[in-house]
């Protein structure tokens, strides 16, 4: 899923974890699996944030920097602006987009 188009609130919103946790079963694991999720959306949006201000990268000094760093002050904030990523994995989990597996209960199927 692309995170810059989710339709995740951008601030603090507080859930009700036994009502979240029904699909498993076990609060924990309903953390572990949002928590998962968050941690592959963090990693995304940073490699992301990276990849673009490396084009703003400069190694020698010259009278342009000024607004170079604008762009690079606007593109931060952009990001800034974004929903976390632990908003918008809980956001997917709700929604039943989440794909997600336990290899212990799977083991007991067999």
């Amino acid at each position: 899923m692309d995170y810059r188009k989710s339709s995740a609130a951008s601030n603090t919103v507080t859930r009700d974890m036994m009502s979240l946790s029904e699909e498993t079963g076990n609060v924990y694991e309903t953390v572990r699996i949002i928590g998962k999720r968050a941690n592959q959306i963090a990693v995304e949006m940073k490699q992301d944030l990276d990849k673009k201000l490396q084009e703003f990268a400069s190694y020698n000094d010259n009278l342009e920097e000024v607004f170079e760093n604008r762009e690079q002050i606007e593109i931060s904030r952009y990001y800034e602006k974004l929903p976390k990523p632990t908003l918008i994995a809980a956001q997917e989990y709700t929604e039943g987009k989440l794909y997600y597996r336990n290899p212990n209960k799977d083991k007991d199927n067999f």
